[in-house]
């Protein structure tokens, strides 16, 4: 589709609007609606936290009567299920609007081109395309769930020039900086569940929340895999169990006696099997997460975890944060080992970008598909 200068700067305040939602609206898409009229915005909107209202919904409900005639920029296709407020494209119907421009089809098959064909049908003229990978890549995490099951995982990393994110004696505080720490707040809170293993619980105590720039309310699920549960239970985690989503996974063979600590404490176990190696099953568990809605999943664990979810194929981005120190061979790697005995068998990236965050250096990479 060929866009014009107007339109994409449009569906760009529409996309702004959508990523405010990112990490607050799972199971749902974040998605983003402005109606405009002439050259004014008339509405605006975005998947409410929660998932409801949806973004077209609010869009509307600012814009009232003056949505007649005007073009509606969405994100996302708009749903033709009904829900509670009914399907967005009967909204966008009955306002009146003469045009919607849509960046990206919903790939859901309760709605994939349903909602486009509802709105030709009732006359408005539709256009599909607008800034379509500035879209995908704002909802990967909903895509990917829908199209795999599971959610999208980013595993985060901050670590020395050679690689290492601890001393041999053990001491990790801190390797980067206080603006790349504010930076993992921001895709903490852009996240809809925080991942660690029990050896980060144990070692660091962490309490795996949003405590900086000012949105302590957007903490995500905190999920730990342990198979043993053989996690502390006086340390915050534990304290904050029956405050804040705690969900563990454990193994079947998870001593009984901790099982019934951790769920009165406030926690919530979920058991996976193991794999044919005798490890784990993290991809069950990956699956278990998108059963419940989790799009997003953002990894803080060790290099242990780290290794794993790499070799299981799991990783959709990484995120590393280098810091201009070296601590040589007797650290503690980031990514624990691979068993790689050929370079041909590694599993690689690609570079997205590189960009400095105060003295240390910040590198995105995505997978190769």
């Amino acid at each position: 589709m060929s866009t014009s200068a107007s339109d994409a700067g449009w569906m760009r305040t529409a996309l702004g609007l959508a990523r405010r939602g990112l990490g607050r609206v799972w199971p749902n898409p974040a998605v983003g609606c402005v109606i405009v009229a002439g050259n004014e915005v008339v509405g605006r909107g975005r998947t409410a936290d929660g998932g409801r209202p949806h973004a077209e919904a609010a869009a509307l409900a600012e814009a009232g009567a003056r949505a007649r005639g005007a073009t509606a920029y969405v994100t996302l296709e708009p749903c033709v299920r009904e829900g509670r407020a009914g399907p967005c494209t009967d909204a966008l119907i009955a306002s009146g609007v003469a045009r919607v421009v849509i960046a990206i089809e919903d790939p859901d098959p309760r709605v994939s081109g349903a909602g486009l064909a509802a709105l030709r049908a009732a006359g408005i003229e539709v256009e599909v395309g607008c800034l379509a990978a500035d879209a995908t890549a704002l909802n990967r995490g909903f895509l990917r769930r829908v199209s795999t099951g599971r959610p999208m995982l980013t595993l985060k990393l901050a670590a020395s020039l050679d690689g290492r994110i601890a001393t041999g004696t053990g001491e990790s505080r801190w390797i980067t900086g206080p603006r790349a720490r504010t930076e993992v707040h921001l895709l903490r809170a852009q996240s809809d569940a925080i991942l660690v293993g029990a050896g980060t619980v144990r070692s660091d105590n962490p309490r795996l929340d949003v405590r900086e720039l000012g949105m302590s309310d957007r903490s995500p699920v905190r999920v730990v895999v342990s198979g043993a549960l053989s996690l502390p239970r006086d340390g915050h985690l534990a304290a904050t169990a029956s405050t804040a989503p705690l969900w563990l996974f454990h193994d079947i063979e998870a001593d009984e006696g901790r099982r019934k600590a951790w769920s009165e404490l406030g926690a919530e176990l979920l058991e996976i099997p193991f794999q044919a190696d005798g490890q784990l099953d993290l991809s069950a568990m990956m699956q278990r997460l998108g059963d419940r809605g989790i799009t997003r999943v953002l990894c803080e664990g060790g290099g242990r975890l780290a290794a794993a979810l790499i070799e299981d194929d799991l990783v959709d981005e990484l995120v590393c944060y280098t810091a201009g120190l070296t601590l040589g061979a007797s650290a503690v790697p980031a990514v624990g080992d691979l068993d790689i005995t050929a370079l041909q068998l590694a599993p690689r990236f690609s570079l997205m970008d590189v960009v400095a965050v105060g003295p240390d250096m910040r590198s995105r990479w995505q997978r190769r598909n």
